[in-house]
């Protein structure tokens, strides 16, 4: 199968460039509010797919930790509240702004790191290819659809945050 159309290769993907992002929100030498913008849209789009999409799939499939798919949505839930608190801050760069950056950094990759040892690698092990590939597919579809409806505005991180 193409690794382009595996949905775990696709979460993965994301995944990477999430870490690049950060990167480039810490790096004084970048355009950091660019980077927050764009990581903004990224990590809503992609956990409103994976929720809507790809966690309900998953569910279905013996072998998949219907635990760690709740608890994977619950560290959505608290990745979206850090990101929220440092959309509202004022000032890119500010000490405050900083600091909530590492509270972002923190959440997210506290999540990145556990959906990828438990969910997706179930997914790896228990999901042949052809669901894992229709998967993402619509993984890909819901993602864009996010994406193209402004998901990662302040509006609409506070509105998922008050949920």
């Amino acid at each position: 199968m193409s690794t382009e159309h595996d949905v775990v290769e696709l979460i993965l993907r994301d995944h990477r460039t999430m870490e690049d992002l950060f990167r480039r929100m810490r790096s004084v030498e970048a355009d950091r509010a660019a980077a927050l913008r764009e990581f903004s849209a990224l990590l809503i789009a992609h956990a409103r797919a994976e929720e809507t999409e790809v966690y309900p799939a998953l569910r279905r499939f013996k072998n998949i930790d219907n635990d760690e798919v709740e608890h994977g949505e619950e560290e959505h839930d608290e990745g979206n509240e850090a990101l929220l608190d440092l959309l509202e801050t004022d000032e890119v760069g500010s000490a405050e702004w900083d600091e909530k950056l590492e509270s972002l950094v923190q959440a997210v990759n506290h999540h990145l790191d556990e959906e990828e040892r438990t969910i997706l690698n179930g997914a790896r092990e228990n999901v042949s290819a052809e669901p894992r590939a229709e998967l993402g597919a619509v993984f890909r579809e819901e993602r864009a659809r996010q994406l193209a409806a402004d998901c990662g505005s302040v509006d609409s991180v506070r509105e998922q945050v008050r949920k």
